[in-house]
């Protein structure tokens, strides 16, 4: 039973996503509004979160070289398809570009900040010449909880606090010892999905190899190797390969990724450096598919305490799910996975996040190297000691501790952030 479980939160995490879910999600409400009302839209307005405005302020709209949240709710609105859910934004051309550009310069697609304690809140209200409908998104990035239409309420579908596609049931079930049981006997016909996973991110990861996207973190680091400046190594081939990934994302490339947990960089996090270091260190398919499994579910259970939006890099999770993932190819068992999370904890905790932009791609880089660090230092069975900071002799309670300070201690900072990226001069 706790196989299909696990499965079950395997499926419901990890989906399929073009472009930064926060814009994704505006775009995706945009959508669903204009499917009620016909005619010349002559008003877009947007409230958002304050977790969501940091998060869709400066990053790559896919297939577009442009920014903006006034102009990716323009863009769902003209073009968007609500039934393609997270890759909405599939079919725009051209023509909707200009079309969505012209809105903002014309002042029809504005943005608010939302009066609400939520840390993923959409509301987008769309005025058309006969109608007007307003939808509402709320706790991830596809939670449609109201649509309205000229007042009148005609869907509350989706549920009121939602933070997760999975139930809280279900996810209570994981644990670090559970959570390696099932990938050491899962089957691997049931991995699908996370062997699609591989497939998408590391595609992705190629193609910012490939391409001058954003700030080229990755591929500045390959093309540093191939000068000599930087030694061809594991831990250089992982961090070129998952910050190449979230160069492109960040940058609004067209090619789809795998989420975790409602983020695209996550699952990129999550799955490139695993990916890496199996090709590095020559490991099977098989392993690879179990490695990359425990990867994403070490992610989602960290997350499933941490939230969703915090004022703390959700990368800094990903990043312990990959080291989790390597350690497990190097042949490292339970104690030695536990010992990778207690050093990624005791390392990567407290790096900011000021919002999805091109520079995400550089603490993907960042935690992909304390990654394979932690992971290296945990296969030879050293761990960071409970006698340092929080951290605890149970690396389940290193955890709590962890999510405690990312829900708990970081609330001013988020607003001081957004206050700082609202008001600074451009």
């Amino acid at each position: 039973m706790k196989t299909e479980t696990f499965i079950n939160i395997l499926k419901n995490e990890l989906v399929i996503a073009l472009g930064c879910t926060e814009p994704v999600a505006i775009a995706l409400a945009a959508a669903k509004a204009r499917s009620y009302v016909g005619g010349k839209i002559n008003k877009i307005t947007v409230y958002a979160s304050a977790g969501i405005i940091k998060n869709a302020l400066a990053v790559g709209i896919p297939g577009t070289g442009l920014t903006g949240i006034d102009f990716v709710a323009a863009l769902g609105a003209i073009a968007g398809n609500a039934e393609k859910q997270l890759e909405v934004l599939a079919d725009i051309k051209p023509e909707h570009i200009t079309e969505a550009q012209e809105m903002v310069k014309e002042g029809i697609s504005v943005v608010h900040l939302a009066d609400t304690p939520r840390k993923l809140y959409i509301e987008v209200v769309i005025e058309a010449e006969m109608r007007y409908a307003k939808v509402v998104i709320t706790d991830n990035h596809t939670n449609i909880t109201l649509v309205e239409v000229d007042g009148k309420v005609v869907d509350t579908g989706g549920c009121a606090s939602a933070s997760f596609k999975s139930s809280k049931e279900e996810r209570s079930e994981l644990t670090i010892d559970s959570i390696v049981e099932f990938v050491n006997t899962v089957d691997l016909e049931d991995l699908s999905l996370v062997k699609q996973s591989i497939e998408l991110n590391r595609k992705a990861g190629i193609d910012g190899l490939t391409h001058a996207y954003g700030l080229e973190v990755g591929k500045t680091i390959k093309e540093n190797v191939q000068k000599g400046i930087l030694s061809d190594d594991l831990i250089s081939h992982a961090m070129a390969l998952a910050a190449a990934g979230s160069d492109a994302r960040m940058a609004g490339s067209t090619m789809p990724v795998m989420a975790n947990s409602g983020s695209g960089n996550q699952g990129i996090a999550a799955t490139n450096p695993v990916v890496a270091a199996a090709e590095r260190l020559g490991s099977s398919e098989d392993k690879l598919i179990r490695a990359v499994t425990l990867s994403h579910l070490v992610t989602i259970h960290i997350k499933s305490k941490f939230g969703r939006l915090s004022a703390l890099c959700g990368v800094t999770v990903s990043g312990t799910g990959a080291s989790c993932g390597i350690t497990y190819l190097l042949g490292g068992g339970i104690t030695e996975i536990k010992a990778a999370i207690q050093n990624m904890l005791g390392n990567v905790t407290g790096m900011m996040c000021d919002g999805a932009k091109g520079g995400c791609a550089m603490k993907v880089a960042t935690c992909t190297s304390a990654a394979v660090q932690s992971a290296l230092l945990a296969s030879k069975g050293t761990s960071i000691s409970s006698t340092n900071g929080f951290i605890e002799n149970d690396a389940e309670k290193t955890i709590d501790n962890f999510c405690r300070i990312g829900n708990e201690a970081t609330s001013d900072i988020d607003k001081l952030i957004l206050e700082m990226m609202l008001n600074k001069d451009i």
